[in-house]
């Protein structure tokens, strides 16, 4: 978020963003219509404690809530370490815990823009033939999955997938107004979506319906076809920026045949004709 406007403009565009009126703004956070409005228009400047109490009530993320501080005149209040900092130790302990404690099963850690910080040792197997310049850090997940070089030519429902996560980057983008965010659905909505290869063609498998609470990813290998369901899971009240934006996302078989599999991958057993 750019700091040079001014800390009103930057609350009045995240209200509306949030779709909340001025009254609406007001009556949530207990303060009068009046004053939320001469803070809006530069007539007030709000106090430090006014900034992150409408920040709040509006679930501005941690790094917009420091950039609004900094635009108000204070210093941010929200720490920001690289997670291989040492006063982040115990969280990586948690994280690697989690990623390992999940196996055989594959299960990674992102950050804001999807970018690949973790990962547990069931992942690497379902990567082969995936092109060595996207596996080049930084990794980022979303290209991996739907670049035509990446995983998209083995998933076999690819256009659910597909619409399953440009889905969520825009729920995302719309919660963050990240615009590194917006530039990546861009790129991914610009993929062209693979013809298969003669020597691993996936043919397309009808759309499965979980009632709307989850899309599979079913994934070819030399072994089988893999069906996985995910779930995401982030830090509960973080108070520090790298830890707030981070996100563990955990697969899981959506059937026998695709535990047993998992299972035989994690070992080097081949899977028994």
């Amino acid at each position: 978020m750019s700091v040079s406007r001014p800390v009103g403009d930057l609350l009045r565009e995240w209200r509306l963003r949030r779709r909340l009126s001025q009254l609406d703004l007001a009556g949530e956070a207990d303060v009068s219509a009046r004053h939320l409005s001469f803070i809006e228009t530069g007539r007030s400047r709000p106090s430090r404690e006014m900034v992150l109490h409408l920040a709040e009530r509006m679930e501005i993320p941690l790094r917009e809530r420091n950039g609004l501080l900094v635009a108000a005149g204070y210093a941010p209040v929200y720490p920001e370490r690289p997670l291989a900092d040492p006063a982040l130790a115990a969280a990586r302990r948690a994280v690697d815990l989690v990623l390992s404690a999940h196996e055989p099963f594959p299960a990674l850690a992102v950050d804001r823009h999807w970018t690949l910080l973790a990962s547990n040792r069931a992942i690497a197997p379902l990567l082969a033939g995936v092109s060595p310049a996207l596996l080049r850090p930084p990794v980022n997940v979303l290209r991996l999955s739907l670049h035509p070089e990446g995983l998209a030519p083995r998933i076999a429902n690819l256009r659910q997938w597909r619409r399953h996560l440009l889905t969520r980057l825009r729920q995302q983008i719309e919660v963050t107004a990240d615009p590194v965010l917006d530039r990546l659905l861009r790129e991914l909505r610009d993929y062209p979506l693979p013809a298969a290869r003669a020597e691993n063609a996936v043919a397309a498998v009808p759309e499965t319906d979980y009632g709307g609470v989850a899309v599979p990813l079913r994934l070819a290998t030399d072994g089988g076809t893999l069906s996985l369901l995910s779930t995401t899971t982030v830090f509960g009240t973080p108070v520090e920026v790298t830890l707030s934006e981070m996100a563990l996302e955990s697969f899981f078989p959506a059937d026998a045949d695709t535990a047993d599999l998992l299972r035989r991958l994690a070992t080097g057993v081949p899977r028994t004709q």
